[in-house]
């Protein structure tokens, strides 16, 4: 597995590198994962330190895990604890996924927009409806049945995942509703 161990505007010293490296082998060895790599980044916001961790598996899938913690070394065990818990409850699931599709999850590219947020003042009437564009990037979209589109959403910590339906060949949508369910749009 190829390790990414980063900081923003933080050193990041060998030995929490090589302590990274371990303890996230192991939890993903715990749940028999196939890791291509992952992505550990440190960062400071006022008193705490804030670890985001990225783990892509072979099959497409995404698992996500964010923490905070006034030390850095608890930042990173918190966040570690947080992908345990996501993988134990997805187990059972993933490895269903990879019965099912012997190859990995298949992606669309898209695009995808920044729009410019609208100013704080309410008088104001925006001169036109025309939306300002502050940045243009690709995306992928990935191929996937509805039950694997929430599973994918809840491991990545998403609050959206757009996604094309495999049984219906069209681009579809799920959320987190605000009552804590999920909603699916379906066009």
């Amino acid at each position: 597995m190829r390790y990414q161990i980063t900081g923003k505007h933080i050193d990041i010293g060998e030995a929490l590198q090589t302590h990274v490296r371990n303890e996230l082998g192991e939890v993903l060895e715990k749940y028999g994962q196939r890791p291509t790599d992952g992505t550990v980044i440190f960062s400071k916001d006022a008193h705490e330190y804030v670890c985001e961790v990225v783990v892509h598996l072979s099959s497409g899938l995404n698992a996500a895990a964010k923490a905070r913690a006034t030390e850095i070394y608890a930042a990173f065990d918190e966040c570690g604890e947080k992908m345990d818990k996501q993988l134990r409850r997805y187990k059972r699931r993933l490895k269903d996924h990879h019965k099912d599709r012997p190859d990995p999850v298949e992606h669309l590219m898209g695009s995808s927009y920044i729009l410019a947020g609208e100013p704080d003042s309410h008088d104001d009437e925006p001169d036109s409806l025309q939306p300002m564009i502050v940045a243009e990037m690709e995306t992928k979209i990935p191929s996937l049945s509805v039950g694997e589109a929430v599973m994918q959403m809840e491991l990545a910590g998403a609050p959206v995942l757009v996604f094309r339906n495999e049984k219906k060949d069209g681009v579809n949508v799920v959320y987190r509703r605000d009552d804590g369910n999920i909603g699916w749009i379906d066009p």
